[in-house]
């Protein structure tokens, strides 16, 4: 498969949000700013309210971009998501890959170049490398990788690299350059999410 990441990979975070409205104006505020894919995470509700907004995002975006769940596999095939992505402490890219099948998007988060050599030999599509700079979207966050790390990761494996944590349109220029392929961004699209994704897309070509 010749599999190709845009540069940016949006992370929609429910949990930031303190209303269902907000959070679905928030999406469709990011797919109006021409991202092409975007995760779903949402960590502290529970697995049916989870599902419920899966559906409900599928509903409104339809196949305009790539959709990838966070964490569950099961989830991803029943809302009919493109993908999945899986961390460390998540069902195994192997074990997610039986689930999802063989062409569904699947990637995995990785902490260390190790970890990164380690997801290479996996079924996964792409790897995340992170986090490279400090990142207030995690309770306990691993230690920051740094761009050091970003470049370490990139001798590590072939498949695309998404560096992810604390990156911004002020930094992600320096994170492409040190070998990421694509940049997840999170708390950077709180603040008036189309605009900047359009700054995003425009520092990144």
């Amino acid at each position: 498969m010749n599999f190709v990441l845009p540069r940016i990979y949006p992370i929609a975070d429910a949990s930031l949000f303190s209303a269902n409205d907000m959070f679905m104006q928030f999406v469709e505020e990011l797919v109006l700013g021409g991202i092409s894919l975007l995760q779903y995470r949402d960590k502290l509700r529970s697995p049916r309210e989870v599902l419920d907004q899966a559906y409900e995002i599928k509903r409104r975006i339809g196949n305009s971009v790539k959709l990838i769940m966070n964490d569950r596999a099961d989830f991803c095939v029943a809302a009919g998501f493109d993908g999945m992505h899986v961390g460390q402490e998540d069902l195994s890219p192997d074990g997610a890959r039986q689930v999802i099948g063989a062409h569904r998007w699947l990637g995995v988060s990785t902490h260390s170049p190790e970890q990164v050599g380690i997801a290479d030999k996996t079924s996964a599509d792409y790897v995340a490398i992170g986090p490279v700079f400090a990142t207030s979207t995690k309770a306990n966050p691993d230690p920051v990788v740094g761009l050091e790390g970003i470049r370490a990761a990139r001798a590590f494996t072939r498949k695309p690299l998404v560096a992810i944590g604390g990156i911004t349109r002020g930094n992600c220029r320096s994170v492409i350059e040190a070998g990421a392929d694509s940049v997840a961004v999170i708390s950077e699209l709180i603040r008036d999410p189309g605009k900047t994704v359009r700054d995003f897309l425009a520092i990144l070509g």
